[in-house]
């Protein structure tokens, strides 16, 4: 079923894939206030969400929210991992990351945020790699992950598709991601970028651009970052 605020959006990309949702991140004016977060979620759809503490103070108020929630109203629930303003050592996030409910289906991890990736195996399965944006010196490409998911041999893919895009326009490096790692994909991360590599809504041309490659994914979830266009 297409989340109801979806069913007027003009993007035929989205309409027509059925298990699509938000990611708590683009609504900064309700960061930290988780109970409203996931309202504003809700609204746009009932099936999936991401919550992201993308800052290191946000995890506790999101960690206590959850264990104190009855449940949330979604079949796929993800938290994306602190990856700004990181001083906390990879031991004691990873120990964090490891006291989420075990209804949280994944752990998004940016893999320049990660020095030590031993005690992340922990997170077995439910821990998500995500492909880095232009900006980045490494995690952009299926070679630059390979050592990555060899220490990690559990881990899965989020595969971002505006990152592909800033990495190579030609989409070849997102080709090879998903050829690469098919396997491990958890879900998506779906946006277009601006030039300074912000999340904006989709626009036409990369919906065409992309429609390629999310015909490789229509079996996982699409979590759009920035408000539905």
């Amino acid at each position: 079923m297409v989340p109801a605020s979806l069913l007027t959006s003009p993007s035929m990309l989205l309409t027509s894939h059925g298990i699509v949702g938000c990611s708590t991140g683009y609504m900064s004016s309700l960061r930290g206030d988780w109970p409203a977060l996931v309202q504003a979620a809700a609204q746009s759809s009932g099936f999936a969400v991401e919550l992201s503490a993308l800052s290191e103070d946000e995890l506790p108020g999101l960690l206590a929210y959850l264990h104190d929630s009855p449940g949330l109203p979604f079949r796929f629930v993800s938290v994306h991992a602190p990856s700004k303003a990181r001083s906390m050592s990879d031991d004691k996030l990873a120990a964090l990351l490891g006291r989420l409910p075990g209804w949280v289906s994944s752990i998004v991890m940016h893999p320049d945020s990660m020095d030590d990736l031993t005690p992340y195996v922990a997170l077995g399965r439910r821990l998500c790699i995500e492909n880095m944006d232009a900006r980045k010196h490494g995690g952009q490409t299926a070679e630059d992950l390979r050592a990555v998911f060899d220490a990690l041999p559990a881990a899965r893919l989020c595969f971002d598709v505006a990152h592909a895009k800033a990495v190579d326009p030609t989409m070849a490096v997102g080709r090879q991601l998903l050829s690469a790692y098919s396997s491990r994909l958890s879900h998506v991360h779906l946006s277009s970028l601006d030039t300074a590599q912000k999340h904006v809504p989709l626009t036409p041309d990369d919906q065409t651009l992309f429609s390629e490659l999310l015909a490789r994914c229509i079996d996982v979830p699409w979590i759009l970052e920035a408000p539905p266009s």
